[in-house]
């Protein structure tokens, strides 16, 4: 076979539906409806899924800013009925139940609305209201 001999292969071309001739009048595509119209195209079905589901707006990984709060009068309950004597952070509250045990965030100390005796308490690493962080001090203990 040389060169010259070549030949192109001829592309048939697709036969083009719905323009008349022998095919009929409805050209092999049936009557009326989506299918049979020009430039139809069908929307698949996860789209309309995707579709009906609500659209919920804005960041959803927010961090919770504020602290988890602990009433003085539940702290000193519990710290009166396990009888601690050392200082009080994360850990210590975790044990006495006032927080969950897989609760990473700030924790602030607020002292209640009655009047009650206030122990000589070390507070270290948490969060303590002003009007507490003094009533703490003037009874011997400290906030560090």
């Amino acid at each position: 076979m040389r060169f010259h001999e070549l030949k192109v292969k001829k592309q048939k071309n697709k036969k083009r539906i719905g323009r008349g001739g022998k095919r009929g009048t409805y050209s092999g595509r049936g009557q009326k409806g989506q299918k049979s119209r020009a430039g139809r195209r069908i929307r698949p079905a996860e789209r309309d899924i995707i579709i009906r589901l609500p659209k919920l707006r804005g960041f959803k990984n927010k961090p919770n800013k504020k602290p988890k709060t602990i009433k003085i009068t539940d702290l000193i309950n519990k710290v009166k009925l396990f009888n601690i004597k050392d200082e009080i952070n994360l850990m210590t509250l975790k044990q006495l139940n006032l927080v969950s045990n897989n609760y990473k965030g700030d924790v602030k100390i607020v002292g209640g609305r009655k009047e009650i005796e206030i122990l000589p308490l070390v507070i270290n690493g948490l969060k303590v209201s002003n009007q507490l962080k003094t009533k703490i001090i003037q009874a011997g203990g400290k906030v560090i």
